[in-house]
Order: structure tokens, then sequence, then C-alpha cells
């Protein structure tokens, strides 16, 4: 990467890759060396990069009784990385400690630790190249890749990349196998587009199938200091000044050693460092691969058939961090506690990281740890299990006092010959009431039992209760509860047999690392409130005033059918607005007679507005009550909802309001008052992420009577009741209604910069606004205009409810439906003024292609599908494409003559239209001069590289050394004497022997190179010697030519270094 043609300088190599690697040295690792593949085979194995001798060494040292094994075991492991199972079978034997040790996790100082740069990863033509890599005794275990601040795509590129192109390729099998962690980083601090998508700063991941999530990663932080403990109380080493300069030699990057941006770039505490510090300190790294790493196997039937999916997990930093405290809270004699992470943050995935965790730390006490997972409802006994099962845990369930007391009566913590942990998952919903005192059998002193209390203060009671009889049964036992909200005030009293929080992960983190979405609270449009009102004031004068109960007015057919003609008109626009059809609702009823109405008028009330509608809807309900059908049938009905999509809306009264995880519902109808916990869990029912988007929304119609502002109110004042300043601190505490649900005013104020914004455009008539901004050239002004074409995609409905009568004009004329066409047109100009600048530049000494090419949307539109697959398809074809482009991006001499024609070939052909072919016929003329230039871009890349090498990977000297060939060909076909020599083996003598003369006068006085006469000088006088030393003749003119040349490298690169800076 560094040095790479006249690519500028101020680059993710100068700027993040060589400081993060001097980074490594301050915490504990040693650097390995550049490593070439002239060294396959000796320093290290082809066929899975691990380092051969390092590996053989510590493993002696860690298995002296099994020392003349280490031939075998590579050998094994070569096998087990070839295996189809996402490197199961050699993480386990990673994390093994016995009968054979390939890291010590215990003793982090019996390991050694290395890494480098630029490490090919290669089978067949197949190959990447990993920025930096990390090595554990010779195991290449972790990889770094990095890229500079305000990356193109953003890190959101690079995990394309990932998901796209290495991930499905099985070549890259063993690479990957091998691979624990991942990590990526652009050296910025976070920033999330609505908390959605990663776009800048530092993530991590573990392989996958087919897509890894990029995870963030937070230091713990608890009272917000500049910098987080852990990174500033780290034991740094100092930074060894000659294993820096070898660093920065062997990636040719002596020119920035004395600039100010990689001095800067060099912090201890820049994103990229911290995380470094966070994840790879040796530590951290082995409690991440002995405990984060998951391997997940599920089953599904879908339509008859047994669907087998495995996944391999890493765990978030929250995990990571609860995991880690609960250990260290328990050495220092803590047993009880409360974990509050926010629901959808992988509660259940933490269970199973605790059960290792804490068999591990009991072991080392001599104790067997027996784990019980305590839950009040069956359908959460078989999620449970399920989950834990999935991740390879021997489950034994409890649903009675009998089944629970009958395993109290077995001491072992694992009862089968599994040779796997246990958890007993037990449901005390039955049994929860049973006040008779438990009596625990005597048991072997070395039994550690733990309890880990999901959700459990719904059947906590401490005036009596079977749990908590059972938790007082056991003075030794570890108890540690878990709750997805916080606890009120008063529940906090009763929970003191819990003790306080170990560890909190709140709503607005888990909002910022893209695990759930905001909320939008809407109140129902002011027509449809008024009818709704006025049918309720009606029927309410029909019958007594003493006597009237709401029921009779919430269930009656009329308000009903009223209600519906608003969900289904809504529900049918929201869609349109946001271009998906697969977003789902969710009605939560007053009653659940009003709901058996609901699902009883819905296909009529439909069918009424579809005979005066332009655009007839088919949505289809799904009614979901505990007696309106039995269980087999209600879990159908919910699978069509979450899986098939035949379900659209959900009709619910009291079940589903917790628990139930369907990402694609984003619009819920609040048809009843709920409090605390209820409220909580049922808003965030619609918080998942799922595709682009940005919020989920709660459409409120609890209370007709009531304005919004007064419910917003009493839901600000219900939410926030989770607060208690003795819980958390004074002045830490969280507004949990802030947190959850999104200000209407600030999204009102964004309207109205909305507003501004398309005022300049018709927005009344697609075809018109699509001319209009086919004009616009500037990108910056079509970029803005996408986001707020999306902002009011998102907000639209709030600005019926709330906004001015301006603001409402305006939407009104806006043809909202249309938004989804209006994003795309300006989506699809986007692309083309990238592919225009892409191609702008008629500078031909510069290289006109780069990876930003691989983004470009083609243009198929022509083209039938069938056609294309007859062709192989779009991927086929962009693939070749976006090949070549590459081929180009590689590409280190712009400046060969060879290179210039095929570049002129390759812009002649795709300057003027870029890829937009018309016909079959244009696809296959167009693939064949793709394949054509391509195939002589692999051979010139090919002689590249093996110049490259002769110069340790150096651009610079590659490209002094072709200009010699060239012109010495030209003197031979005029007859003249070559310069140095018309060998290249002696034209490399010389230029290797000027070379380290000047990168150590360049690497000791960086400042030479600001005086260009000066820096002419030095490089004449170094070249003089370097002949004179070599005993070659050589007349001035011939220095004069190799002196011009050198100089121009070395300025390039400085002036590159500093162009941007």
């Amino acid at each position: 990467m560094a040095g790479n043609g006249k690519r500028n300088m101020f680059n993710e190599a100068t700027r993040v890759q060589m400081p993060a690697m001097v980074h490594l040295t301050r915490i504990g690792y040693t650097y390995f060396g550049k490593i070439t593949e002239d060294m396959a085979g000796t320093i290290y194995d082809p066929d899975t990069n691990i380092l051969i001798n390092v590996f053989k060494e510590q493993f002696v040292k860690l298995n002296p009784e099994h020392k003349g094994e280490a031939e075998q075991v590579l050998k094994t492991i070569r096998q087990e990385l070839d295996n189809d199972d996402l490197g199961h079978s050699f993480y386990k034997r990673l994390s093994s400690v016995s009968p054979i040790r390939l890291v010590d996790f215990e003793n982090p100082k019996n390991n050694t630790y290395h890494f480098t740069a630029e490490f090919t990863c290669k089978r067949d033509q197949d190959e990447f190249r990993p920025d930096i890599t990390l090595f554990i005794n010779g195991l290449p275990l972790v990889f770094v890749e990095v890229k500079k601040p305000n990356n193109h795509g953003g890190m959101v590129a690079e995990s394309k990349r990932m998901n796209n192109q290495r991930f499905p390729n099985k070549k890259f099998r063993r690479f990957l196998n091998i691979t624990q962690l991942m990590i990526f980083s652009n050296n910025m601090e976070y920033d999330t587009m609505g908390g959605i998508v990663p776009v800048q700063g530092a993530f991590y991941c573990t392989t996958a199938r087919q897509s890894a999530p990029f995870n963030c990663f937070r230091e713990e932080n608890p009272t917000n200091l500049e910098i987080a403990p852990y990174n500033r109380d780290f034991p740094y080493k100092d930074i060894d000044r000659e294993v820096e300069r070898k660093i920065l030699s062997d990636f040719n990057c002596q020119v920035i050693h004395n600039t100010p941006e990689y001095q800067t770039n060099l912090d201890t505490y820049t994103p990229t460092n911290r995380v470094l510090t966070s994840m790879c300190s040796p530590e951290r790294l082995l409690f991440i691969l002995k405990y984060g790493i998951t391997y997940v196997r599920f089953q599904k039937e879908i339509d008859g058939k047994i669907e087998v999916t495995d996944q391999k997990h890493i765990m978030r930093y929250q995990q990571m961090f609860a995991a880690l405290i609960v250990r260290q809270k328990i050495d220092k004699g803590v047993t009880s506690g409360v974990i509050w992470h926010t629901q959808g943050s992988g509660k259940t995935a933490l269970s199973y990281n605790l059960t290792y965790v804490l068999s591990d730390y009991f072991s080392k006490h001599d104790k067997v740890a027996k784990f019980y997972f305590i839950v009040d409802r069956l359908d959460l006994l078989k999620q449970a299990s399920d989950e834990f099962e999935a991740r390879g845990l021997v489950v034994k369930t409890a649903n009675s006092r009998a089944e629970l007391m009958e395993q109290f009566r077995t001491n072992q913590a694992q009862e089968g010959n599994s040779g796997k942990p246990e958890i007993t998952v037990v449901n005390i919903q039955r049994f929860e009431e049973d006040r008779e005192k438990v009596d625990l059998p005597a048991y072997a002193t070395n039994l550690q039992r733990v309890f880990i209390i999901d959700e459990a203060h719904r059947g906590y009671k401490p005036e009596g209760s079977f749990l908590a009889n059972l938790l007082d049964a056991d003075k030794n036992a570890i108890k540690i509860a878990l709750t997805g909200t916080p606890l009120l005030k008063e529940e906090r009293e009763s929970w003191r047999v819990f003790g306080n929080y170990l560890h909190t992960y709140y709503y607005d983190k888990s909002i910022l690392d893209g695990y759930t979405l905001k909320i939008i609270r809407e109140d129902i449009e002011t027509q449809y409130k008024e009818r709704l009102s006025e049918i309720y004031e009606k029927l309410e004068t029909l019958v007594e005033k003493k006597d009237v109960k709401k029921n009779q007015i919430v269930e009656h057919d009329n308000y009903v059918k009223e209600l519906l003609r608003y969900i289904i008109t809504d529900l049918k626009r929201f869609r349109q607005i946001q271009g998906d059809n697969t977003l789902g609702g969710m009605i939560i009823c007053e009653t659940s007679e009003q709901a058996r109405k609901l699902f009883a008028y819905f296909d009529e009330i439909q069918n009424e507005l579809n005979r005066t509608a332009s655009l007839k809807s088919n949505l289809k309900a799904g009614l979901i009550l505990y007696d309106s059908d039995d269980k087999d049938t209600r879990d159908t009905i919910v699978n069509n909802f979450k899986k098939n999509m035949t379900v659209d809306i959900l009709i619910v009264f009291n079940m589903l309001l917790t628990g139930f995880d369907a990402p694609r519902l984003k619009r819920l109808y609040f048809g009843r008052k709920l409090k605390d916990h209820n409220l909580l869990q049922a808003i965030t029912r619609v918080n998942r992420p799922y595709k682009d988007n940005h919020y989920g929304y709660v459409i409120d119609f609890a209370d007709i009577k009531r304005n919004f502002d007064e419910t917003n109110a009493a839901y600000l004042k219900e939410l926030n009741r989770f607060n208690d300043p003795n819980e958390v601190g004074k002045g830490n505490e969280v507004d949990t209604f802030k947190q959850v649900i999104e200000d209407p005013q600030e999204l009102i104020q964004q309207m109205q910069e909305v507003q501004q914004v398309l005022f300049n455009y018709t927005t009344d008539n697609a075809e018109a606004f699509s001319t209009e901004i086919s004009t616009i050239e500037d990108k910056q002004e079509l970029l803005k205009l996408k986001k707020i074409l999306i902002a009011a995609r998102d907000c639209c409905n709030l600005v019926r409810t709330f906004g001015d009568d301006e603001l409402k004009e305006t939407f009104a004329r806006m043809e909202l439906t249309k938004l989804p066409s209006l994003i795309s047109e300006v989506q699809h100009h986007i692309d083309n003024i990238n592919q225009k600048e892409l191609f702008a530049s008629d500078d031909t000494t510069k290289l006109l292609v780069n990876e930003a090419m691989e983004d470009i949307t083609f243009n198929f539109s022509k083209i039938s599908e069938e056609e294309l697959k007859i062709v192989g398809g779009k991927e086929n074809v962009t693939e070749k494409y976006r090949k070549t482009v590459r081929a180009f991006t590689q590409n280190i001499d712009p400046d060969d003559p060879e290179f210039i024609t095929l570049q002129e070939a390759f812009l002649l052909r795709f300057k003027e239209h870029g890829f937009e072919p018309k016909s079959i016929t244009e696809i296959e003329e167009q693939g064949k001069e793709l394949e054509e230039i391509l195939k002589k871009l692999d051979e010139l890349q090919k002689k590249n590289n093996v110049l490259l090498r002769k110069y340790n990977g150096d651009a610079k000297f590659a490209r002094v050394h072709k200009r010699i060939r060239e012109e010495n060909l030209a003197r031979k076909a005029a007859n003249k004497q070559p310069i140095v020599s018309e060998y290249d083996a002696s034209i490399m003598d010389v230029l290797k022997s000027i070379k380290t003369d000047i990168d150590q006068k360049v690497y000791d006085r960086n400042d030479i190179l600001k005086k260009d006469a000066y820096f002419e000088q030095t490089v004449m006088t170094q070249i003089k010697l370097g002949i004179d030393r070599l005993g070659i003749a050589s007349a001035r003119d011939d220095r004069k030519f190799i002196q011009s040349r050198i100089t121009k490298q070395y300025l390039d690169q400085y002036n590159q270094t500093y162009s941007v800076a």
C-alpha cells in the first residue's frame, strides 16, 4: 500500500496504518518484519499464513511432553481450516487447554505476540492483503483494516467489500477460518446515520458465511471521562526508535517520519490506537478469544423441510464488559447484582458467555458451577432453551417444583456424558405463588450454584414466593438478575436482595450502536380524531352518563369501523411513502372484544375503501388472543407475520406486548393506555433495525379525548419514573423518554428546513422534478436534496398532525407517495456525476480510475432480465468491469508507456457513456474488450511485482529502474552506450546502494526535502559515491538522468504528503 504510484501520500498508510503499527509495540507486540511471497514454505506456511518457526517454538514451550508433534499438529490444522464449518473445528482446538495448548490463556506472558503488514492471503490466483495482521504464537488470529478519515463510502464500503467479496470466496476459506477477530477503522470518532449504518469510526466483526454485522466498540467509561480509564491507565511501553525506523523503512514511508500528521496520528489516544489497546492488548484479546466467540446452529422447519443455518458470533462490547465486571465483583465477594441491558442487546447470549466465564472462574477455586436460568413464561422457557441449545449447551428444563427439586438432588454440574457445559432453564410461572419453604439437600462444598433471573421482577415477591424462598435457601448462591427495562424506584426496594446494578447499557448507546431505532410518536390525524371524538360523544349520550362504560363505546360497530378506516388508510399510505410493502403494523386494542370486532370487520372496511381508491390495498390481518384459536394456529399467524410476510397487521389485546421480536413491525397503533414496563416494552416493539428505516412509529389513539401534549406529558412522567439518582449517582440520571422517543418539536423544525429546500423544486409533478435535478452538477447539492427527501419520507405524518398551516399546505402539495421514486432519481443522478468525475481529468499522467468506481450503479434498463440471464446476469458483467478498475488501481507505475496505452484504450471506450450497454451484443463486445485489457494489466502487474520485490516493495526505485531500462532500449536502437549497464542486475546494484544512503538521510532529516536544490545535490553526491563504490564507469549526463528521476520520486512523495495537510 505504501508508495503505490502517484497516489497521495497523505493516505491510510501514512495517516493510520504506520502509526497503528508503531502503537502495537507500545501495547506488547513485536514487529516481525515485512513478509514477502518468496518466504513461503520457510518463514510462513502459505496455506495458512502461520509463522512456522514461531509456532513450533511456542508449541514446544507450551507442550513439552508433546514436543515431537508440532509438525503433525500443523498438518492437522491445515486440514481443519479447509472444513466448511466457519472454522469451528479449528476454534475448538484453539480454545482447548487439554491435551494440547496452542495458546496459554491463563498466563499471557507465556505467549508471543507479533504483527506485520500487507501480508498476502493467497490461493491460486485469488488474494487479499489485510493492512495489519496480528499473531499469537505464530497463528494469524486477527487482522486490522485501516482507511484514511473521510474515506469514500465510509466504513460501509469496507463492510460491503468483506460481505460481498471476501466471505463468499471459497478460496479464502482457510484464511478466514483461522481469523477470529477483524477490526476496521478510518481513525474517526463514531458517526452513524440515524443510528443505522456505520459510517465512520472503529468497528469489529468475526467471519461469516455471507454477511457479518459491523459492531461498534465503546470502552467502558461510566463517569464519562475524556479518556476511558482502561486506555488512560494502560502500562504503555516506550517506542523503540530503531523498530519505528524499521517499520517505516520496510514500507518505504521514511518521508513521513517528521511530518506533523504522522506525529499527531502516533498519539496514544487516536480512535484507531484506542480500539487496538481496548481489543488487542494481550489480556483483553485472550479474553475475547476464549469467551467471546460463539458458534450458533439454528434449525428451522420451512414448508416441511428442516433448514439448518450456522453462524459465528463475536460478543458485543457491552456483553464483554458485563462478563468482566461480574467476574471481578464475585472475586471481591459480591454475590448478587442486576444487569440492565436494553431490549435487543443480547441478554441470552450474555448468559451463555457467563456460563463459560464463571465455570472457569470457579474451577480455579476448585468449585464446580451449576447454572439455572429462571424465566416466568412457558414461551420464554422454550425460547431460552432453543437459544442455549443452538449455542451448544446441554439444556435441562424444569417446569414444576418437583422437576426442579429432583435436579437439586443431583449435585454434579454436568449430569450427562456429553462433556459440554450444562444449564437448567426453570419456568416458575406455574409455581411462583408456592410459598412453601425450599429445603435444599446437603451438598458437597465444592458445588457453586449460579441463578440467572430473566426479567424476574415479574415473579419476585419479597413477602414470600417460590423464587424468594429458592434464593433464600442457598445463601452461597450467585444471583444475577437480568432486565431489559430499568427498574422503577418502588421495585428497586423489593429487589434489594439482588444488590445494585452491576452493569448498564442504556437506550441512547443502543440507538447509537445501531441495535435499536428511535421512535416517533404520532397523534391521530386531526380529521379522524374529530370524527372519532364525535362518534364517542354520540355514543356517550345514548346511555345514561352514570352507567356508561368505556367498553360499550370502543367496542361499538361505528367506532370500530371508523378506527379501521383510519388504520388501513394509514398503513397503505405509510408503505407507499416508504416504498416498501413488507412493512407491517400491530393494533394494541382496548378490550379483547374490540380486537375481535376489528378483525371481523377488517376485510369489509378494506373493500369499502378500495371501491373509491385509485390504488387498492390487499392487507391481511391476523388476530392473536389467548382464547381466539389454539396455540398452533396462533403460532402459525405469528410466523406468517414475522417470516412469511403473508399477514400484514396483527390485532392483539394482551399478547405479544413483551418479548415479541419482528423487525418488519414499524407501525404500532396504540389503542389503550399502558404503564411502566408494559408501556416501555410495548413501544419498543417497533425499534428493531429493518432495511434502511431510520425510525419506528407509534400512532397513539389511546385516549381520544385527551390532547397529544397532555398524553406526552403523562408518558414522559411514566417513563422517567425509572430514574433514581441513588442508583446512578446525582447528575447521571438518564431521560428514558428522550432516549426512546424523538422530540416532535425538533422534527417539525427539521421539516421547516425541508420546506425551505423543496421550495425550489416542483414537488407535485415527479416528471418535472426529474428534469429539474438533471441539470444540477453540484454533487453536494444533490446529497443535501437526498437527505431532505429522506427526512420528508420519515417525518411527513408529523406535519399533518402538528405542523402550522403553511407547513401543512406545503406537504399537501407534495406527492408524498412518490418520494421513493424521487429519492431513487436523485441517487441515480449522483451515481452519474460520480462516474463523470472519475473520467473528468484530462491529465493522462495521473491515474484516472480508483476504487470509488466500484460503487457505480450500472444501468441495464434497456435489457430484459431474461436476456441478461443468457449472458450470465448483471453480476457477471459488472464484476468484469470492477476487476478491470481494481487492476488499474493496483498499478504502481502510471508513467509506463504500456500502461498509458491501456489506460487510453479504456478511457476512450468508457469515458463518453460509462458502462451502459443497450443490447446483448454490446454487453458481449464490452466484456471481450474488458477481458483483453484485464489480461494485459495482469501481465504488467506481474512484471511490476517482480521488480518491486527487488527493491523491498519501494515503488519509487522500481519506477526509476524502469525509466533507465526504457532509456537504455532507446539508446540501444540508436547505437549509444547504456546508462550504468545493459544488464538489469547491475542497474539494481547501483540503485540499491544509492537507496540505502538516501533513505537514511531522509529519515534523519525530513526537512532536507523542503530544499529542492540542496536535495538534488545530495542525491547527485550519493549517486556518484554509489557508482564509484561498485567500480562502474559513468558519464555525468547518465548521473544527471538518474538524479532527476530519483529526486522527482522523493519530492513527489514528500509534496503529496503535505499537499492535503
